[in-house]
């Protein structure tokens, strides 16, 4: 039965996180490193925890109930939990189980003092370190106290605090058990917590070390404000010694007190330089024995140095792995591409295979590494143009890490890799005949990529597919595709800089480019505004929709089910022509493995219901034929004013020139976009059917599990039959810890993320600052909206989100300004934004956060801030 209870330290090691838990199986792994010194003690076990879960069957339907609670609602929550805690303390420890912990007790001395600690399964885990979640006692005496204390951390599981950290992390309250650690106490002279890497930078080769007098918790607790000693390349590069007016002390019945600390050495520090030297290449053989950076609570205990506890920081951002020591700089994919969320491996390898340049990943995300561009004076000054014209907040970022000396290296060239980045292309007529080639030359590839990949299945299709994305990349790198977008973003930038020189006008392009013809996403909200009048007077219809949306029944079964209604077939033939052009697409579509439109056109219902409710019969027509009319009008302004002003002719006519481009060229700016998503579904729909056939020959459970695996690992599961059901199991563990993580703009090798900053005075005091992209000023409710499938908008409201891709774009027509938290000048909600004629502020950091649903705010979208009203 020893085996099954108890544990002794040092007979643990990380493997054993479901026997002893996340704290124990850190201990036991700690006890084993060289050199490390860890406090003698032994782990209560899960099976132990098991076992008094059986002696109350009544805990059983109280869990039931538990996993049915709203993670908000915390009245609830916190009852239940506390009836949960009052069952588990209630009940007696077995006598077989009481004798086990008391002999390993004897061994270790029965009268000596104890920390007793909770140690759950779903504890400090490299996914997820739920600190502070479950108690820890210390100095605890005497086998009846340390067995009652043993009931308390079983108990721990279920405070208010455990339960619904648990539940906001989609962790099942059954799937978690509860061991706990008996660790012989230390008395120390001072103890602290060591982080190996900045908390606050993400800087791996920066380690701070939290110190204060006495026990530990007086800091973990916020009692003591600690000394901070920052330690770079073995030396302390700056600390900060706190006044230390308390410590806690151990009592020798038992338990802790607060004591007072003589005046005079309140602010003598509690660890000379050379301690906190030493302490912090403990630490670094700690994060070399973990393989990843950790948070480590410490005591000093006659100069010696004693680990109680190491967990890894969750916190922190990883790297993209490279393979070499050098420095890099890494930026952001997702900035670009409006999609900040985490991709499934399938699609990170898929967008991978079929991007322009190399790519790496971290955390779900992918990064280009930039330094080779960086290094060299022509190419860094054509990349910080071009992401400053894009995210100023990148250009700061990548400044930022210039002005660290030497980090950066320099080169006399770029070297190879292609032309500088923001190098010019050849210039193109402004002939509208040219897009019209280049969307008949996307459409033909598409539809040859349909035709040929239909007989393709098994290991054939892999190699099919393989053939696709080189024509993929074909169709993306003609030259005519590259002078196309850039004639038209060029012809802007134009526009705004000399209007702004000549006629003293911030952002004119922005009027000029409204309702540009040929923009594919502009194109598709408002053809949902065609879709709603369809529906708009099928009473019968409208009911129907806004009755299973509200009772949450709708399902992909709905379009069937409109067909037996009165309208309802009108209804679903529009619906249905609106997936066929547009169903390819949906919210974070870069990641392959998103549930695109066609697949879940349940999202498109609540913005099909704003656009009946807010609009009139016939407003997608009237709306474009504004907006061309105002950019008709605002080029007839700008061309007489123009021609006042001395040298004006030529003045006029350059700028017309310019109009005419823009115009021309502006709206395909979105199409490549489209043709690489049109493309996707096509990949997609084949991958799904192959996962169909596994799923039919039992190598898989479902099919939605080959986006965890990268394209190259479900080829081979394609060609051995053969899958690592465990391997996929820990991505979709890896996946959701992903989604707690915000991605950086620009990322160092180091580890350091930085966001960037906009060095403005120019923006009035409480105000929050961003990047004007569409030029006006509006007042209006906010409304906060993080899923486009939860919108319920009225005419007057400004949309408030985290990034916009082009699906978000039926949004679009129902509101009458934007703030996003991601976003450049010529990203997808900026170009829509002008062309719809929305005042637009994006890249404002932390927007959805700052503004609260409901508040009232004033967004100045031709100078880039916004105003929280009420």
């Amino acid at each position: 039965m020893i085996e099954q209870y108890v544990r002794d330290l040092h007979e643990a090691d990380e493997t054993q996180v479901a026997v002893v838990g996340g704290k124990g199986a850190h201990l036991g792994g700690l006890s084993g490193i060289d050199g490390i010194r860890v406090p003698g003690g032994f782990c209560v076990t899960t099976e132990a925890f098991r076992r008094i879960m059986k002696e109350a069957p009544s805990i059983d339907d109280r869990l039931d109930q538990l996993s049915r609670l709203n993670p908000d609602d915390r009245e609830a929550i916190r009852t239940l939990s506390a009836e949960i805690r009052r069952a588990i303390e209630g009940i007696a420890i077995p006598g077989d189980l009481a004798a086990e912990i008391t002999r390993a007790l004897t061994r270790l001395g029965e009268q000596s003092a104890y920390a007793v600690r909770s140690s759950a399964t779903a504890e400090d885990l490299p996914t997820a370190s739920f600190a502070g979640q479950q108690d820890t006692y210390l100095n605890v005496v005497g086998p009846a106290a340390i067995l009652r204390h043993v009931s308390r951390c079983w108990a721990s599981l279920f405070t208010e605090r455990a339960v619904t950290y648990r539940q906001r992390n989609g962790i099942g309250h059954r799937t978690v058990h509860m061991a706990v650690v008996v660790q012989q106490m230390v008395f120390p002279h001072a103890a602290g917590v060591l982080f190996t890497a900045d908390p606050v930078t993400g800087n791996r080769k920066v380690a701070t070390v939290d110190a204060g007098f006495g026990l530990g918790e007086a800091l973990v607790s916020g009692l003591v404000n600690p000394d901070v000693f920052t330690v770079r390349d073995g030396e302390v590069v700056t600390k900060a010694i706190a006044a230390k007016q308390r410590a806690l002390h151990a009592l020798p019945t038992g338990g802790t007190r607060e004591v007072a600390i003589d005046a005079q050495r309140q602010e003598q520090p509690a660890l000379t330089d050379a301690q906190a030297v030493r302490l912090v290449q403990l630490g670094r053989r700690i994060e070399e024995h973990f393989g990843r950076p950790q948070d480590i609570e410490w005591c000093l205990v006659d100069d010696d140095f004693q680990i109680v506890q190491s967990r890894p920081i969750t916190t922190l951002f990883p790297i993209p792995e490279t393979g070499d020591q050098e420095n890099h700089v890494f930026v952001s994919v997702g900035h670009q591409q409006m999609m900040t969320d985490p991709m499934k491996p399938l699609g990170l390898s898929m967008w991978q295979l079929t991007a322009m340049v190399p790519m790496h990943e971290a955390a779900g995300r992918l990064f280009v590494d930039v330094t080779r561009r960086l290094s060299s004076p022509a190419s860094r000054a054509g990349l910080l143009d071009l992401m400053g014209r894009g995210d100023p907040l990148v250009r700061d970022a990548l400044e930022t890490v210039l002005d660290r000396d030497g980090f950066v290296p320099s080169l006399p060239d770029a070297g190879p890799g292609g032309p500088p980045a923001g190098g010019a292309p050849a210039p193109i007529e402004t002939d509208p005949a040219l897009v019209t080639e280049l969307i008949e030359r996307s459409q033909a590839s598409i539809a040859a990529l349909e035709r040929d990949i239909r007989t393709k299945t098994g290991p054939a299709l892999f190699d099919f597919l393989l053939e696709a994305f080189e024509e993929h990349k074909r169709v993306l790198s003609d030259p005519l595709n590259f002078q196309a977008i850039m004639a038209g973003m060029e012809a802007t930038w134009w526009l705004n800089d000399k209007l702004q020189e000549w006629l003293g006008e911030k952002n004119a392009a922005d009027t000029l480019t409204l309702s540009a013809p040929g923009n594919v996403t502009s194109e598709m909200g408002l053809a949902l505004l065609d879709v709603a009048d369809v529906i708009r007077p099928q009473s019968e219809v409208v009911a129907f929709l806004q009755g299973a949306l509200d009772g949450g029944l709708l399902d992909g079964s709905f379009l069937d089910e409109l067909a037996k209604l009165a309208g309802g077939t009108e209804a679903r033939d529009a619906i249905e022509g609106y997936l066929d052009r547009y169903g390819m697409r949906c919210v974070g579509e870069i990641d392959i493995t998103r549930p695109r439109w066609r697949e879940r056109p349940t999202s498109l219902v609540p913005v099909l219901l704003d656009n009946i409710r807010n609009f009139e019969p016939g407003a997608a027509e009237r709306r474009f034929e504004q907006g061309r009319r105002k950019a008709r009008k605002k080029e007839q302004d700008v061309l007489s004013r123009l021609r006042a002003l001395p040298d004006g002719d030529r003045k006029a006519d350059e700028a017309k020139r310019m109009i005419d481009r823009v115009r021309t060229f502006i709206g395909y700016r979105e199409y490549p976009k489209y043709g690489i998503v049109s493309r996707y579904f096509v990949y997609k729909q084949a991958l799904l059917a192959e996962a169909g056939r596994l799923v039919q020959a039992d190598v898989l459970t479902e099919k939605e599990d080959i986006f965890y695996l990268t394209f190259q690992e479900l080829r081979d599961v394609v060609r051995s039959h053969q899958v690592d059901d465990g391997l996929i199991q820990q991505r979709k563990d890896a996946f959701r810890s992903y989604q707690a993580l915000t991605p950086p703009r620009v990322l160092t090798s180091d580890g350091e993320a930085f966001t960037g900053a906009y060095r403005r005075d120019d923006v009035p005091a409480g105000a929050l600052t961003g990047l004007p992209v569409s030029a006006g000023t509006i007042e209006g409710r906010a409304r906060v909206i993080l899923d486009m499938a939860e919108a319920d908008l009225e005419a007057g409201d400004i949309l408030v989100t985290t990034f916009t891709d082009p699906s978000w774009s039926p949004l679009f027509v129902a509101v009458a300004g934007l703030v996003t938290e991601v976003g450049g000048l010529m990203t997808h909600g900026a170009v829509i934004a002008r062309e719809y004629g929305l005042p637009a502020v994006v890249g404002v950091e932390q927007a959805t956060r700052l503004i609260r649903d409901g508040q009232r705010i004033r967004v100045h979208g031709t100078d880039g801030y916004v105003e929280i009203l009420s």
